[in-house]
């Protein structure tokens, strides 16, 4: 199983910087940057390929609407040159709070706006001209007066492409188009739920599960013992509250509906309605000490432990670590205890 990790960018940039160089001296096979509504994504990453040498980089993801796809294209390709060879586009469509409420971009049927921008992207990506007209897109517009163009940067096809993706539909397209599949809210008993729809969408496309690379991440944190691992569940359902409330808008949460496929429907839509009625402590009393251990990979060391090799078992083939700790040299202890239970796994 490879190890990843994501990271975004903000105030403690340098921070964040000597923690990425010294996860590469650890052993991490995989930075992803994060793009939510602060710093973006490329632009770190650029900085990371000069100051990497070994470790693949991602972009974790870049929020599909909020760009052009051949922007998309030209930026990974530069990236790709920039990292020779180490560069992962991860693409997502975010939800409408961000694409709507923050870019203005209208957020409509973001699944074939996934579907088109991937297109187009391959094609850049292959070094063709550029001329897709879709339900969405239309490139070079109707009626103006462009022509169709390649992009004059090499070309490079070989550029991995992952999803990130909740919902069954998106699901599918990731199994039928994608490289990988960037997930979440994942409990590994009820995998059926991601895994199902992946595996539906591989075989339209003539491919199987085992095509993709499934990078499934969760907070680590190491409790000391019972006292400590009730402080760290605790820590963590705020989190988790709002992820089920307030990421997103009022009828659209891609993380509630995950968790309610998986079997918290009447405790997810419960805290979703205090969330966003503004009663947000309530909110987090609802959270449940099994819905935090069984999404994360909290408890004593032997706990987690067991728990890695069930995520093995379920079908991860990249562990994405959210390293706990109050300081870099905190989360890099953190990372280095994860890395050597994750490394001491059987293959």
């Amino acid at each position: 199983m490879r190890t990843a990790t994501t990271v975004e960018f903000g105030r403690d940039w340098r921070d964040t910087v000597d923690f990425v160089l010294e996860a590469e001296r650890l052993g991490l096979d995989i930075c992803w940057v994060a793009e939510a509504w602060g710093a973006d994504a490329p632009s770190p990453l650029g900085y990371l390929a000069a100051r990497t040498s070994r470790m693949l980089l991602g972009s974790g993801i870049i929020q599909v609407g909020t760009r052009t796809p051949v922007a998309v294209a030209m930026t990974a390709l530069t990236l790709a040159q920039l990292s020779e060879g180490r560069f992962l586009l991860g693409l997502g469509s975010s939800g409408p709070q961000v694409i709507e409420g923050l870019h203005g971009v209208p957020f409509q049927r973001p699944l074939t706006r996934m579907r088109e921008t991937i297109e187009v992207i391959r094609a850049a990506f292959a070094g063709e001209k550029i001329d897709f007209h879709g339900e969405l897109l239309d490139i070079p517009r109707a009626g103006g007066e462009g022509r169709p163009m390649r992009l004059m940067i090499e070309p490079n096809a070989a550029i991995p492409i992952y999803i990130a993706s909740l919902s069954p539909r998106m699901l599918r397209l990731t199994g039928a188009v994608a490289d990988g599949w960037l997930g979440t809210s994942f409990v590994p008993e009820g995998a059926a739920a991601y895994f199902g729809p992946l595996r539906e969408g591989a075989a339209s496309a003539g491919r199987t599960l085992a095509d993709l690379d499934i990078c499934q991440g969760a907070e680590v944190a190491f409790a000391a013992d019972e006292h400590d691992l009730g402080r760290l569940v605790e820590r963590r359902k705020g989190e988790l509250a709002f992820s089920l409330g307030g990421m997103g808008s009022a009828s659209t949460n891609f993380y509630n509906d995950a968790y309610s496929r998986q079997g918290w429907a009447d405790v997810a839509g419960e805290v979703r309605r205090l969330w966003q009625a503004g009663t947000r402590e309530d909110a987090t009393r609802l959270v449940t000490d099994d819905m935090v251990l069984a999404t994360t990979l909290i408890g004593t060391e032997a706990m987690v432990r067991e728990r890695l090799r069930v995520w093995q078992d379920a079908g991860v083939t990249t562990l994405r670590i959210y390293p706990a700790g109050e300081t870099v040299a905190d989360r890099l202890t953190t990372l280095a205890r994860a890395l050597d239970l994750v490394h001491a796994l059987p293959t």
